[in-house]
């Protein structure tokens, strides 16, 4: 089985603002991994070994002349049954089988899904499925083909999400999965279990947890505000603390005794949790903070937990030998090895003035001791302000002007310690101008939230990222690495193997500690896109 600690970290989305990179000269380059093809993966299984009942061809054209608000699978139906000689899928000795009962299940609960949309025929699939009985021994044409035919429409909802058109509208700058649902629907067959082998990341399944969780608290509990009129330490006293301690009960932060109005030790580190799996300054105090996070609505919880089961079915799946990946709410860095976190370190991303962008790429530089080509917009909105008002600016942040363009100075700073790059960056050839690097300004990586940047990602361990990327090279010990960095001129070094990087926006996720995480949505893309998944519940 596949670890699923890998798939948090790679959900994301873009911001719809002018994205302005950090000077890395834009290429455009042909992956050496073909991302689409190797990504087009099919999860197989058995063919069912059932001949004995067949049907005609004809009868799939006559139940789409019947049914043709869900002619968009007819071809998939179509697929699907010329490959098993047209032989009933969900039938034996004139009953339907364990695995439509699950189906129809799980596609009667589509909000269970974190799904709002209203399936076609709903009323003519309870209809078709209730009218079997048991004494019944021929299969039902119409049941069989409606069962295959809103097995793939919920295949495609829940596994694929919405339309690859949103998502481009989204600017996703992903290749989107793409899952061969005629050899899913074998599998099913074979395993009757409808979650056996789901073509989507185990996040998907574990964030489905939490929806149903709060989904029961927000039915169950009145989510009063909680008032704290000031900041409440460790050994105080007060009646707000039941209250306190009764919301992180229904959390699941808190197992203690919810009428005892003391800060005691049990609450300190009750809340020292919460404040982590909530992206907060983790210090154990019920401060302003806290308090509004703590009331946040369930509601509002359960559509950041919706609009991030979509974002993980957008994701490719494919296995990877080393994989970058950066969570940009999450200002994290996480470096895997075969699906193996090997550690994870602070990063500074986009301002939301220049958001980072949210995309795929692959490692293929390494560069010691870089000068930084200052943009265009850097140079016109700051540089030239700083120089009029400065005459050495230039000089005295070693910088130096090779030439001019548009009517402005072309300036790159220098090698060194002052660096606004630090003393090495990691390239991935792409059209955003954004990469990770080494930066000067160590003190910004202490901080809660860390958006600071122009668009490209600081990180904050930059010596033992270069020796991950480099550990294969026997030309490149630590020892050169080192020396690399303090001393000498811009030096390239080209990687044996590119490595993969997703740059991921993830507002909510499931931790290595099954905890409940969820972020700032430090960029606002989440409210567009939960607009558009729960469009349908607004109807109602």
């Amino acid at each position: 089985m596949r670890n699923p600690r890998i798939c948090y970290m790679l959900t994301l989305l873009l911001s719809s603002f002018t994205l302005i990179g950090c000077g890395q000269p834009v290429v455009k380059e042909k992956s050496g991994y073909d991302v689409q093809e190797n990504w087009d993966q099919s999860i197989k299984g058995s063919f069912s070994k059932q001949t004995e009942l067949a049907f005609d061809s004809l009868e799939i054209e006559h139940f789409f002349n019947i049914y043709p608000q869900i002619n968009e699978v007819k071809k998939d139906v179509y697929t699907f049954y010329s490959g098993r000689a047209y032989n009933y899928a969900w039938f034996e000795n004139g009953k339907t089988i364990e695995q439509a009962g699950n189906l129809y299940n799980r596609i009667i609960n589509l909000e269970e899904e974190g799904i709002y949309e209203t399936i076609p025929y709903r009323k003519d699939l309870d209809s078709l499925f209730y009218s079997v009985t048991e004494y019944q021994k021929k299969p039902n044409i119409l049941l069989e083909l409606m069962l295959t035919a809103q097995y793939f429409a919920f295949s495609k909802l829940s596994w694929e999400g919405m339309d690859q058109s949103v998502s481009e509208s989204l600017k996703w700058h992903l290749p989107r999965k793409k899952v061969n649902y005629e050899y899913y629907l074998d599998s099913l067959l074979k395993y009757k279990d409808l979650n056996t082998k789901e073509p989507v990341y185990r996040q998907y399944a574990l964030l489905k947890d939490y929806l149903k969780k709060y989904k029961a608290l927000d039915r169950l509990s009145n989510w009063n505000t909680i008032k704290v009129s000031a900041t409440l330490n460790q050994g105080d006293t007060s009646k707000t603390i039941t209250e306190i301690k009764g919301r992180l009960y229904l959390l699941e932060d808190y197992k203690g005794d919810t009428t005892n109005a003391v800060f005691d030790e049990g609450l300190f580190k009750a809340i020292k949790g919460f404040q982590k799996r909530n992206g907060l300054s983790i210090d154990g105090k019920i401060g302003p903070e806290t308090i509004h996070t703590l009331n946040i609505p369930l509601r509002s919880r359960i559509r950041q937990i919706i609009v991030n089961m979509e974002r993980n079915r957008w994701l490719p799946v494919a296995a990877f030998k080393d994989v970058l990946a950066v969570n940009i709410p999450d200002f994290k860095l996480h470096v895997f090895h075969a699906d193996t976190l090997l550690w994870s370190c602070n990063v500074v991303v986009g301002q939301s003035s220049h958001p980072t962008t949210v995309f795929y790429g692959e490692v293929k530089y390494v560069v010691f001791r870089p000068y930084w080509n200052i943009p265009e917009s850097i140079v016109r909105n700051e540089i030239l302000q700083n120089i009029r008002s400065n005459s050495d600016y230039i000089a005295t942040h070693d910088m130096e002007i090779t030439g001019y363009k548009n009517g402005l100075p072309i300036i790159r700073q220098k090698p060194g310690a002052n660096n606004s790059l630090g003393l090495v960056k990691f390239l991935f050839p792409n059209s955003y101008n954004t990469y990770l690097h080494d930066t000067p300004a160590k003190s910004l990586f202490g901080e809660t939230s860390r958006a600071f940047s122009h668009g490209c990602i600081r990180v904050e361990e930059p010596i033992k990222l270069a020796n991950f990327l480099l550990r294969n090279d026997a030309a490149w010990t630590p020892e050169k690495i080192n020396s690399a960095m303090k001393s000498g001129g811009e030096t390239y070094v080209t990687l044996k193997n590119k490595v993969p990087v997703f740059i991921a926006y993830f507002t909510a996720f499931v931790g290595q500690d099954e905890k409940l995480n969820f972020r700032k949505d430090i960029y606002d893309l989440d409210e567009n896109l939960a607009d558009m998944l729960l469009e349908d519940s607004k109807k109602d």
